[in-house]
């Protein structure tokens, strides 16, 4: 049984504080989901089961010089998540809009360069294309994360399987894809490589899906920070398509 707690809570400033909190809320075990808003100052944790109010207040006061000041178990939510790098001013103007276009214009740079690396080598087949693509896709997308990693961690532990269970993995996560780009440009171990990605790009994908199907407003991480990119279909889009290229591969390796 899902229950619903609505929590005020006093000396949240940013985007920052609302991951601090937020990461608090999800660490205990019966809190599946939570949202926070410095804005308004709140927060709504959904749990699978009863949890007291004295953890509520320990986990909040445990993430840092914050009070809990009302718990409420049936008040509707207004509380949104913002995930920013904890050193961001509590202002939206710090705030980029929504947009898809960065995601879209980076990964058409992507695909040009790819197409180039063809011409100019004369080599216009599927696999080594797909190859320099995904190298491409992995560098600069992990290159995006590192930008803000703690706002990065934030964002992505909202709504990824995996990092919802383990920060470090979250904090990791960056370097893996770093990693993966690096060994498709260098053609590194392509078995691993592409079995490594089809497995983290399928668990991405359940992600995105269970956070779309629950109509969750939230930020995708795929940008870190730097980009304000809504979750949408197109995010779950691009872990599908990441994870049938990487099967692709693998199969063009077994013939």
């Amino acid at each position: 049984m899902s229950n619903t707690i609505h929590t005020t809570i006093e000396g949240m400033h940013c985007g920052g504080c609302e991951g601090k909190i937020r990461n608090a809320l999800i660490s205990l075990d019966p809190v599946s989901d939570a949202s926070v808003s410095a804005k308004s100052g709140s927060a709504e944790l959904h749990t699978t089961s009863d949890i007291s109010d004295e953890a509520i207040r320990d986990a909040i006061a445990g993430a840092g010089d914050y009070r809990v000041t009302d718990i409420d178990r049936s008040k509707p939510t207004t509380a949104k998540t913002h995930p920013e790098p904890a050193h961001h001013a509590p202002s939206d103007e710090n705030t980029p809009p929504e947009s898809l276009y960065p995601l879209f214009l980076i990964v058409g740079f992507i695909v040009g360069v790819t197409l180039l690396v063809a011409w100019s080598t004369g080599n216009w087949q599927v696999e080594p294309m797909m190859r320099h693509f995904m190298a491409g896709f992995f560098i600069v997308f992990s290159f995006f994360k590192l930008l803000d990693p703690p706002g990065f961690v934030s964002a992505y532990r909202g709504y990824d399987l995996l990092a919802r269970r383990s920060a470090a993995w979250a904090w990791a996560y960056p370097f893996v894809e770093l990693a993966l780009g690096v060994m498709y440009l260098m053609a590194w171990l392509p078995m691993t490589t592409n079995i490594i990605t089809l497995i983290l790009m399928l668990i991405g994908a359940a992600g995105v899906l269970k956070s779309l199907l629950n109509k969750r407003a939230i930020r995708c991480a795929c940008l870190g920070t730097a980009l304000n990119l809504p979750m949408t279909k197109v995010t779950l889009v691009e872990d599908l398509t990441m994870a049938v290229m990487a099967g692709v591969m693998l199969l063009i390796m077994a013939t």
